[in-house]
């Protein structure tokens, strides 16, 4: 039996859609991705590859607003394996903030997602501030990509230093770097040394190609911080949670890392303050 795991980011229908420039740069430049890389997925396509790796349940990749029925099938249909992860765009205020309240209330939502670089606003930025607020008062956690991203678009807006005041700020947010955070390791380490609610997950990247010092960190004062996800199919879950398998980590870390810290963090217990 291979280890238990939760996979924390699933794409499912990137198929169904043209895809944009600085994706298509992702895949031929950056992760130099296959055939796989820009297609969708059925439930009954992904649970048998999930099965065959350990991975129990998986958060499905889906935006505020969204009308492809897709991502919401995976989770209607077998909710005890799926649930979401919805992107937001901070711009769009407190109507967009809305919408994702009734998404929590309406499907199993275990998080929130924002990528900086993608409305090239950092995560200070004041624009940002109801959408904290919310989450917090959901207890709902967010993730925010950190790390310079793949595609040629802008990365100094995504450096984990910027997370600093946000946390300060809001001490109750549970908040989770995602796309790891390379170059900034050593700050988004310190960071999670720093504040108990702040997490990171290796998504996007893979783990045969962690650093060693941050290897250590999950070997150490990282065992409940660091989150597997893959980003599949961009980056391959096989690939990953192989390689995961493969890491030098001590007796209960790798059940920490695949499993347990997303389990606790994402499908805990919720306060929500409403």
């Amino acid at each position: 039996m291979p280890p238990r795991a939760i996979d924390c980011w699933v794409n499912v229908n990137m198929g169904d859609y043209e895809p944009p420039e600085h994706l298509i740069r992702v895949k031929e430049d950056y992760l130099h991705g296959g055939a796989d890389f820009f297609r969708s997925f059925t439930p009954e396509e992904l649970m048998p590859l999930m099965d065959e790796l350990g991975v129990e349940k998986a958060l499905i990749q889906v935006s505020v607003g969204e009308d492809n029925p897709r991502p919401f099938d995976f989770v209607e249909r077998y909710p005890e394996r799926f649930a979401l992860a919805v992107h937001v765009d901070p711009r769009g205020m407190m109507p967009v903030l809305w919408k994702l309240e009734e998404m929590v209330k309406q499907y199993p939502v275990a998080l929130a997602r924002v990528v900086p670089f993608g409305v090239d606003v950092p995560p200070s930025d004041p624009v940002y501030y109801p959408l904290y607020a919310k989450c917090t008062e959901l207890d709902l956690p967010l993730s925010i990509n950190t790390g310079i991203p793949g595609p040629p678009m802008p990365g100094e807006g995504q450096d984990p230093m910027l997370l600093d005041r946000i946390c300060l700020r809001f001490p109750d947010l549970k908040l989770c770097m995602a796309h790891g955070a390379d170059p900034w390791w050593g700050v988004a380490m310190r960071l999670m040394i720093k504040y108990k609610n702040l997490h990171l997950m290796t998504s996007a990247y893979s783990p045969k190609r962690l650093p060693a010092e941050f290897v250590h960190f999950m070997n150490t004062r990282g065992q409940d911080k660091v989150i597997f996800a893959s980003d599949h199919p961009a980056l391959d879950m096989r690939r990953c949670i192989t390689e995961a398998w493969d890491l030098d980590l001590r007796d209960g870390v790798l059940d920490k890392y695949l499993y347990a810290n997303a389990d606790r963090l994402f499908f805990g217990p919720r306060n929500p303050r409403y």
